[in-house]
């Protein structure tokens, strides 16, 4: 056991998550959906009991990066925050969804300087999302992150690239390495491409 976070998921119900350590081994340690290098800086924004530290807090150290510990007060002004990840020379940051569309829409450039932009927790405004990309001061990355704490924090990852005219959202795209996906029906059987189905994650 490395930790336990405390989650209403979808049931409204309070409930603890027990993360064992090759859960967050799986999601921070070579991870396919980002290259993590000991001169990344990531910004921890995230409060600490939400499963979303868990990825800022052990991706920097398990790879010989550099943990930068944002204060809510600064992670909830975007201004300040804009600043902020300019002065620090953060490379990665992990937003919330919705902390994303207010910070970008109130200074379009915050991403400017940053590797990896990453988002999720919540369904996104795929208006936002198109925004930032096609800001001319954009991140090198953006990334759509899917998953339930049960997961240990991620279970899915898409490079976001473009938004079609039109789109009411954005993929969740791929399982994280070391995971996969099951789309099923109430029978737990394999639905068909285009058939709704639940998502069901296996893998470390």
């Amino acid at each position: 056991l490395a930790c336990v976070i405390f989650t209403s998921g979808s049931t409204g119900r309070p409930k603890g998550v027990c993360i064992p350590q090759i859960g967050v081994a799986r999601m921070v340690q070579n991870p396919d959906y980002m290259e993590m290098e000991p001169g990344h800086r990531l910004g921890h924004a995230s409060a600490i009991a939400f499963d979303a530290a868990t990825f800022e807090i052990w991706t920097p150290l398990l790879n010989g990066g550099t943990l930068v510990v944002i204060e809510r007060d600064i992670a909830l002004d975007p201004e300040r925050f804009a600043r902020f990840i300019k002065q620090k020379k953060i490379t990665i940051q992990f937003l919330t969804t919705a902390l994303f569309n207010v910070i970008s829409k109130q200074v379009p450039d915050v991403f400017s300087d940053v590797d990896y932009c990453l988002f999720g927790g919540e369904a996104c405004d795929p208006l936002q999302v198109r925004a930032v990309l096609n800001h001319p001061s954009r991140p090198k990355h953006m990334l759509h992150m899917y998953g339930p704490a049960e997961n240990t924090t991620y279970a899915t990852w898409y490079e976001v690239r473009d938004v079609l005219p039109g789109a009411t959202t954005v993929p969740v795209g791929y399982p994280v390495s070391n995971s996969r996906l099951y789309l099923l029906d109430t029978q737990l059987r394999p639905v068909p491409i285009g058939v709704p189905g639940e998502i069901f994650v296996a893998g470390d």
